[in-house]
């Protein structure tokens, strides 16, 4: 949790650009559940921000599946830009017109290099990702469905769960490696970190 923190301190003026135009869209725009705005910091940023030490170094392109109000994509992205870290890509599908606008306005005060999608997941083709994340969308087996046109056997991918992680795992049927890491922001929550992917 503490290098956690020394990485966080360091992008803290950027995540907070990004959380006070979150707090004035929300008004307009369902970005987060309400109940969480009060505890951004830790029920967002924090938890998304866990996945950037898993970041391959060799990961040069990232695509994060059903991107919402831009966890954990955009914490990774800011994070990415200020650690000079490995990324040189960044795609979010969303296919929601009103939060992918949101997206642009802060990528465009951040100037982050970040692309946005709005479109439904099942269109995008033509990209290959290094690295593929996403949080709070859909089961594994599902999400590995979504992602397959994007998916190699060297692709990484990064998925934020809950407490059904367990039960996603074992009902699973597309051969890949899984590791389950244990999230530092809830006892119930885990990453699972997965590789070699292999469809048939």
């Amino acid at each position: 949790m503490k290098q956690l923190d020394i990485l966080l301190n360091q992008a803290e003026k950027d995540i907070c650009v990004f959380i006070d135009l979150l707090k004035k869209w929300q008004k307009a725009v369902n970005l987060i559940s309400d109940s969480t705005i009060k505890d951004v910091w830790n029920r967002h940023v924090l938890d998304s921000a866990q996945l950037y030490s898993l970041i391959p170094e060799t990961s040069k392109i990232m695509v994060d599946l059903g991107s919402g109000a831009g966890f954990p994509a955009l914490v990774l992205a800011i994070l990415n830009q200020v650690h000079q870290g490995p990324l040189e890509k960044i795609i979010l599908i969303e296919s929601d017109q009103k939060k992918a606008l949101f997206l642009r306005e802060v990528v465009r005060q951040l100037s982050l290099p970040v692309e946005i999608l709005n479109k439904r997941i099942e269109t995008v083709s033509n990209i290959q990702a290094d690295l593929l994340t996403a949080r709070a969308l859909a089961p594994l087996q599902q999400l590995l469905l979504l992602g397959k046109k994007m998916i190699t056997p060297s692709t990484t991918c990064l998925f934020l769960k809950g407490k059904k992680a367990e039960q996603e795992i074992q009902k699973c049927q597309i051969p890949c490696s899984i590791q389950k890491i244990r999230s530092v922001t809830s006892s119930e929550s885990c990453i699972l970190k997965i590789t070699e992917v292999h469809y048939d």
